[in-house]
């Protein structure tokens, strides 16, 4: 899976932004060229993302683009124009307000025809369901199996909130009057079930308070605690935030390599299903919960501190 610790959010209409963002180290950069930008900017916003696509050094990020939603006249022309125009560098393409599994195929339909009239490889790029209301979420299930494109689901927190009537104008940030629990836990767990049923990855949606820090990685470290990928990034400040909350410590980092090592040896060449890690029993649970922070800690290009004595 690619890492996705840090999506920042870029406005297509801003040729500055789209320059200063090639130079950050987010593991994801979307140009949007949705709620970020006006509606008559949008035509020329196009054109910036397919120049800075093809003209920019994207080393090292996952490269989407945020193109309008399906309720609006500017999602077909948005899809064709930047596939057409910088298909061959581009990732993903980000659907926002996904409500039910139709929209994505209908995505994936697209992105076929471009690819085959383009000469693109058929299939290579993917897509990210954003859910952001009520019928979404329902759907979570169904839009989630909807498309082998699909790489992410992703929580849009500000328009969802409003299309439940939440009684708060902080996104992120707990209703008043909601004293006990989080608000926000059902509908994270709810996207984070669809998304591993499938094998997806699931990130996190932003916090709109841009120069609280702390606040960020408060809010970011519940949805790390729970197993989500990442949170999206609206300043060059979150960046670094989001990349430390969503990578494992590197005490974690070598005990599960540590785990992962140890639990090879004893079971191919000792022959053992269970075994003793100094203090701490491992089996096959064991391997396979280590394989996880294992696997977030590689993505991020973390490197291992100790090795595996057999018998120490």
């Amino acid at each position: 899976m690619r890492s996705r610790r840090s999506c920042l959010a870029v406005p297509g209409s801003n040729p500055r932004f789209l320059e200063k963002a090639q130079t950050l180290p987010a593991d994801e950069v979307f140009l949007d060229l949705e709620d970020s930008v006006a509606p008559l900017a949008k035509e020329e916003a196009r054109k910036n993302i397919v120049s800075a696509l093809r003209e920019g050094d994207w080393s090292g990020k996952v490269r989407v683009v945020r193109v309008n939603d399906l309720t609006t006249q500017w999602t077909y022309r948005d899809v064709i124009e930047v596939v057409e125009g910088a298909g061959e560098f581009l990732d993903c393409v980000m659907l926002p307000k996904v409500q039910d599994p139709t929209q994505v195929i209908w995505l994936d339909t697209l992105l076929t025809q471009i690819e085959r009239t383009m000469g693109f490889e058929a299939g290579r790029i993917g897509i990210e369901a954003q859910i952001e209301n009520a019928r979404g979420l329902v759907n979570a299930d169904a839009i989630a199996g909807s498309s082998r494109r699909l790489e992410t689901l992703v929580f849009g927190p500000a328009d969802f909130m409003a299309s439940i009537n939440m009684r708060t104008l902080v996104v992120g940030e707990q209703p008043p009057g909601y004293t006990e629990g989080d608000a926000y836990h059902y509908i994270l767990m709810r996207l984070l079930m669809a998304a591993r049923t499938h094998d997806l990855q699931v990130i996190d949606g932003p916090y709109l308070q841009i120069k609280d820090v702390e606040g960020y990685r408060r809010v970011a470290r519940r949805a790390a605690a729970l197993g989500f990928d990442g949170k999206w990034v609206l300043h060059p400040s979150q960046v670094e935030a989001a990349n430390e909350v969503f990578s494992p410590s590197q005490e974690d980092f070598d005990h599960a390599e540590l785990i992962l090592e140890a639990y090879e040896y004893y079971t191919t060449v000792e022959r053992r299903g269970a075994v003793m890690l100094g203090d701490e029993m491992i089996d096959e649970a064991s391997r396979k919960m280590a394989l996880v922070v294992s696997a977030k800690g590689r993505a991020a290009g973390m490197t291992r501190t100790t090795t595996f004595t057999p018998g120490a």
